[in-house]
């Protein structure tokens, strides 16, 4: 007999829960916050996959939804989340809706996300897949990542899913002072940091890298 569905979610969170421990000593945390971890174990995940992936779900591991893009490995979302240490009152922009995965997860934790992907596709279907789940403080459209969403700046958290051979000044620039920009730099899947920018009440930018990953580009245009 083959596990139920709550089975796989449990699975899921504890692979998360492995991962942090594993990872700890360069993220420099030991665990993730309730919030972020009740996020996870609240979005369908297997509602963002390819129907004939729908199996490999819950595996701690990308899985690729077309286009040549992917959905992130579960850890990989709980992680970003989480260095974004989002409040319930804050605007979140993400460059790479994707499924609209992490765009669920991030809705759960903030008043409104806009979400914004270069392939109109992806965005067509994500933004019916979020509707029809009842995912209403969600804005998507199709658009260059590189140049932002710069009509709702300046914005709490930003977030980018897929990696960037730098990091533009236009995302900086729309990122609130106290906010936080998580964001993939590289140019070669092995050789890419996931770098946390802070943006103190200055606006002086304070930047470190947490972890070595591996994305898909950050595509200007198709």
């Amino acid at each position: 007999m083959g596990l139920t569905r709550e089975d796989e979610m449990k699975r899921m969170l504890e692979d998360i829960r492995a991962e942090i421990s594993y990872t700890q000593q360069l993220t420099g945390r030991s665990s993730f916050s309730d919030a972020v971890m009740e996020a996870m174990a609240a979005v369908p995940r297997e509602q963002f996959v390819p129907d004939d992936l729908r199996h490999s779900a819950f595996n701690n591991g990308p899985l690729p939804i077309g286009y040549g893009q992917t959905i992130s490995q579960p850890y990989i979302v709980a992680l970003m989340t989480e260095l974004l240490q989002l409040n319930p009152g804050d605007k979140v922009l993400e460059i790479g809706t994707g499924s609209g995965y992490q765009t669920a997860v991030l809705s759960r934790l903030c008043q409104s996300v806009f979400s914004m992907d270069i392939v109109p596709e992806l965005v067509d279907t994500a933004t019916n897949r979020l509707q029809q789940l009842g995912y209403e403080n969600v804005n998507i459209r199709v658009g260059n990542g590189y140049h932002g969403w710069p009509e709702h700046a300046p914005y709490n958290g930003i977030i980018v899913t897929a990696a960037a051979p730098y990091i533009p000044d236009s995302l900086i620039e729309q990122l609130k002072p106290g906010g936080k920009l998580i964001i993939p730099v590289g140019q070669q899947f092995m050789a890419q940091q996931l770098i946390c920018i802070d943006k103190d009440l200055e606006g002086l930018v304070h930047e470190r890298s947490v972890l070595r990953v591996a994305f898909v580009p950050l595509v200007r245009r198709r």
